[in-house]
């Protein structure tokens, strides 16, 4: 994972006001938000695989966007979104799938079949899992508990390392972590639950990922998480 060592200076959070870059000029950029946990998985594939000069980040302010973005790039007006070989593409699993296969650096999905099965099967299960976790913010918090009761399940089934396929970091753990990383903040500071207790597994996969440096690089301070948190679901 070394490729995707490099220290970058992150460009401004474009709002309204602010122009379009050149579209369809032949870059490759990535549209996000610097604090929405879809983008992040983009993100994070991006500088795990070590494509910083190659897809350029572009950061849109979500309560304020500019109209250029609908009109121009990309009508559904959501991000993360893509513009590669004069295209626009969204939704995020499927971005990610795209810059693994699409793009140089070290592949971040399994060969073996057995767990390229499993992977599936988990990134298929991911907006499940979110949405169990979201909806007990409000009520049932036995979903959340068994949502996460899921997660360690899913992490011990292969035993040759920390993560979802073993010792492969892959697009599974690439889709799971920034909502992990935003749950486990949030309902530490509402609900004083920790997450990781009793989750041996699971506490050894968030103190793993947090530590890789490409993927620290799209990590916000936690306080944002809990702010935008609280304003969804307690506010």
């Amino acid at each position: 994972m070394a490729s995707g060592i490099v220290k970058e200076v992150l460009p401004p959070v474009l709002g309204s006001t602010a122009e379009p870059p050149p579209l369809f000029d032949g870059t490759t950029r990535l549209y996000i938000s610097y604090t929405c946990p879809y983008a992040q998985r983009v993100w994070a594939t991006r500088n795990i695989k070590g494509l910083q000069d190659t897809i350029q980040l572009v950061p849109i302010d979500l309560q304020n966007r500019p109209d250029w973005y609908k009109e121009k790039l990309y009508p559904p007006n959501k991000v993360p979104s893509l513009e590669h070989n004069n295209e626009v593409q969204g939704e995020s699993l499927n971005l990610i799938k795209y810059i693994d296969s699409h793009f140089e650096g070290p592949s971040l999905f399994p060969l073996d079949p057995a767990k390229k099965e499993f992977a599936e099967e988990l990134m298929s299960s991911s907006d499940s899992f979110n949405s169990a976790v979201f909806s007990s913010f409000k009520g049932d918090e036995n979903k959340a508990y068994a949502a996460f009761d899921f997660v360690e399940t899913a992490l011990s089934k292969f035993e040759d390392g920390p993560f979802f396929l073993g010792h492969q970091f892959s697009l599974v753990d690439i889709t799971y972590a920034p909502f992990l990383e935003r749950f486990q903040h949030f309902l530490l500071d509402v609900k004083n639950y920790d997450i990781t207790a009793g989750r041996p597994k699971l506490a050894a996969f968030i103190e793993e990922v947090y530590k890789m440096e490409p993927y620290k690089q799209t990590r916000r301070d936690p306080k944002e998480y809990i702010g935008i948190l609280r304003k969804m679901f307690l506010e």
